[in-house]
């Protein structure tokens, strides 16, 4: 069980860095050729998917896997085989109501003037055809990681970030000569091959997964004996909404910011295209730094759910103890130093992905969410491993408040105006991850790794100040590039040398990875 959960953590992450990897070509292209407003046109679109995709399908995956776990440690494949039948039922129309909602609400949204700036309604339109094949996508993937099969859904995610993005460049490039509105729209519509080319690739997986458990003489129960329709849903539906609503921090904050910061900008003094702009800068340029920094611990969280779960209800709760505790200091391994590393050179990414150094300050002021949204994501995830899947929704509506509030007051005074709004993102996701905190450690017993928290975040510290100085000496004596590249290179060698000197990482750990990967 061990090594099918570091296993998946490894498969899941490696295949989310691939996928960061392809978004931020994408992102630096688009930024490129659609500039800070092009880019503000594509971020007034986005949230609002990323929204009707999460309300509807952002539990999906972990609600899932829940549910597949519990089949597969009890060996009911046949329940399990009908489990993902009637899901893909109910989640088909799910999506398919989502997006008739969706297309009733972008006019709305443009006419009672939450959306400031009209041209945005052709990119919200785009957007819409996506929401009906994610919905049913989001549970393939649960299917096959409640079985901790994590090759399958680490490839479909591969393969549709790569058709999503070459068709939103190649629309984007198209459709710009006819204005900043179409190539925001040809972007996001890139969205749509994308999940049709994940869905395909997953019922191939399916397929061959049928066929071994043939070649295994594993016979599944008769589909007839299987879990009804209703009650599919119904549980599904138990499981998901909870686990959505928490899942939902980033783009209900998205949503949040789109309607909140360009209003506080005008009040700050901003025009109506300044303050496009300015929402670029913080949501289509800082924000995606924060999610490539969150790749681990987005796979972490995917892997912990189910192996908690499944250690759960065979009564091994020792063993679902000891995965939270490493889930924790794996989190604390790479998420530390990276939002170290993107506050200290904010101004030099911006320059080297997005060729502006205007992004760089907001950038820097939403580094520390790389942290604080990483511990969002191992906390629920743990908590939802063990059941508690309704305590992260109630902890993120109450961290809410924080956000609203900070926002609502910052982003008016010119002298903070966008970097207030960072600066509330990042107060936001402290609230909630306190709060889930808290609630495990009176649930559970489980803490953060004090020991781990010290060695990391003194090895992030010393490292920053090195990059800090380096990048401080490189400036004026070689190109901005190669200075930005050199800082970055030594801050990792500086603090993986750190981390083993600490004791907090040792070949012999680096030995038993690697032969866990060998054999598994």
């Amino acid at each position: 069980m061990a090594d099918k959960f570091v296993k998946g953590t490894l498969i899941l992450t490696g295949a989310g860095l691939l996928v960061k990897i392809f978004a931020s070509v994408n992102r630096i292209f688009l930024s490129r050729l659609l500039g800070g407003e092009g880019i503000g046109l594509y971020q007034l679109a986005y949230p609002l998917y990323n929204l009707a995709v999460g309300i509807s399908a952002a539990g999906i995956p972990a609600a899932m896997s829940i549910i597949i776990s519990h089949r597969a440690a009890q060996k009911e494949w046949g329940a399990a085989r009908r489990s993902l039948v009637l899901s893909l039922v109910f989640l088909t129309a799910v999506g398919t109501v989502f997006a008739a909602l969706a297309f009733l609400l972008v006019p709305r949204l443009i006419a009672c003037g939450i959306i400031k700036d009209s041209r945005a309604y052709l990119p919200m339109l785009a957007m819409i055809p996506a929401i009906i094949l994610e919905v049913p996508l989001y549970g393939f993937r649960g299917y096959f990681q409640g079985f901790q099969e994590m090759t399958p859904p680490a490839a479909a995610q591969i393969l549709e970030q790569f058709v999503r993005v070459a068709v939103m460049i190649a629309l984007a490039f198209v459709l710009v000569p006819r204005g900043l509105a179409w190539g925001a729209a040809g972007a996001i519509f890139g969205a749509t091959p994308g999940a049709a080319a994940g869905l395909i690739l997953l019922f191939w997986f399916l397929r061959r997964q049928q066929k071994k458990w043939q070649q295994e003489g594993i016979v599944p129960d008769s589909d007839g004996a299987g879990p009804r329709f209703g009650a599919v849903a119904g549980e599904l539906t138990l499981l998901a909404v909870p686990v959505a609503l928490s899942n939902l921090m980033v783009p209900l904050v998205n949503l949040i910011e789109i309607i909140l910061v360009p209003d506080r900008l005008l009040v700050a003094g901003f025009t109506i295209a300044q303050s496009t702009t300015a929402l670029g800068y913080l949501s289509g340029m800082a924000l995606p730094l924060v999610n490539m920094g969150t790749i681990p611990t987005n796979s972490l969280s995917l892997s912990t759910v189910p192996a908690i779960a499944e250690a759960k209800a065979m009564g091994q709760l020792d063993a679902a103890g000891k995965k939270a505790r490493q889930a924790f200091r794996f989190f604390l391994l790479f998420n530390l130093p990276a939002a170290v590393g993107v506050c200290i050179l904010g101004t030099p990414l911006a320059k080297l992905l997005y060729n502006t150094a205007k992004a760089g300050p907001v950038i820097s002021a939403m580094a520390p969410a790389i942290f604080l949204l990483g511990l969002h994501q191992v906390s629920a995830a743990i908590l939802q491993g063990y059941g508690y899947t309704r305590v992260p929704m109630i902890n993120m509506l109450l961290s809410l408040v924080v956000k609203i509030a900070v926002l609502w007051v910052l982003v008016a005074d010119p002298a903070y105006h966008v970097l207030g709004a960072a600066w509330a993102t990042d107060l936001n996701l402290l609230a909630a991850s306190l709060l889930n905190l808290a609630v495990l450690w009176r649930k559970t017993g489980i803490a953060l790794p004090w020991k781990s928290l010290f060695r990391t975040g003194t090895g992030s510290a010393l490292m920053g100040i090195a990059v800090w100085l380096l990048s401080g000496f490189l400036a004026g004596r070689c190109s901005s590039t190669a200075g930005t590249l050199t800082a970055v290179l030594a801050g990792v060698i500086v603090y993986m040398v750190l981390i083993f000197v600490s004791g907090e990482l040792s070949w012999q750990e680096i030995r038993k990875l690697v032969q866990r990967r060998r054999h598994g």
